[in-house]
C-alpha cells in the first residue's frame, strides 16, 4: 500500500533540519569528478532550497552543465545516537529577477538577518534553487538505523499542478538499541 504525504505533514518530519544553517551541496564536474561545498540555505513550504552562489565557483560551473545534484543537512550531534539527517537529490536552477527570486530573498532575510547590511555583496551573486525529487530522512534519535524515504509525485487538480510526496519505505531497522 503506497502512502501520499502532504507538503505539510513531511515538513513537521523534517522541520529541525531545515532550520540548520547549511547544506552540503555535491555535484559533478565535466571530467566525473564529484565536488561538494557548503551553503547557507533557506527552505520554502514547497521543500525547495534556496542559496547564493558565485556563479565562477565550481558546483555553480558544474550546475550549468547538469542540473542534477544531491545535498545533505545534517543536526548537530556528540555521538552515534543522535546522528540525524537529510539526504536529497534533484535539480538546481538559477533563478534571475522574478517573484520567486523575491520569495527566497525575503526568506532568506527572515533566517538570515545579517545578510540585511551585506546585501549589496549578497545580491552581486546568482541566486539558485534545489527542487528535490527525492528525500531520505535518517534519525538515530528514533533508533539506530531509522530511514524514511519520499518521492515527489505531481498530480493535476484542476489545472494546477500540485506536489506531493510519497513515501517509499518505512522505518529500515538495522538493530535496535537494547539501553535506549
Amino acid at each position: 500500500m503506497e502512502r501520499y504525504l502532504s507538503t505539510n505533514q513531511l515538513r513537521r518530519s523534517i522541520e529541525d533540519l531545515l532550520d540548520e544553517p547549511s547544506m552540503t551541496l555535491a555535484t559533478k564536474g565535466e571530467s566525473g569528478d564529484p565536488h561538494a561545498a557548503a551553503v547557507y540555505f533557506v527552505s520554502d513550504e514547497q521543500i525547495n532550497l534556496y542559496f547564493f552562489s558565485d556563479p565562477d565557483s565550481q558546483h555553480a560551473q558544474d550546475n550549468a552543465r547538469d542540473p542534477r545534484a544531491a545535498v545533505a543537512i545534517n543536526g548537530e550531534h556528540a555521538g552515534w545516537r543522535e546522528i540525524h539527517g537529510l539526504q536529497m537529490r534533484g535539480l538546481i536552477s538559477s533563478i534571475d529577477e522574478s517573484i520567486e527570486r523575491q520569495d527566497g530573498w525575503i526568506l532568506y532575510k527572515k533566517k538570515f538577518p545579517f545578510v540585511i547590511d551585506l546585501e549589496e555583496i549578497i545580491l552581486m551573486n546568482q541566486m539558485y534553487v534545489f527542487k528535490p525529487q527525492w528525500i531520505r530522512l535518517i534519525d538515530n534519535r528514533i533508533e539506530f538505523g531509522y530511514k524514511k524515504e519520499w518521492v515527489k509525485t505531481t498530480t493535476v487538480a484542476g489545472a494546477i499542478n500540485q506536489a506531493q510526496w510519497r513515501l517509499t519505505s518505512e522505518k529500515q531497522e538495522i538493530f535496535r538499541d537494547k539501553d535506549a
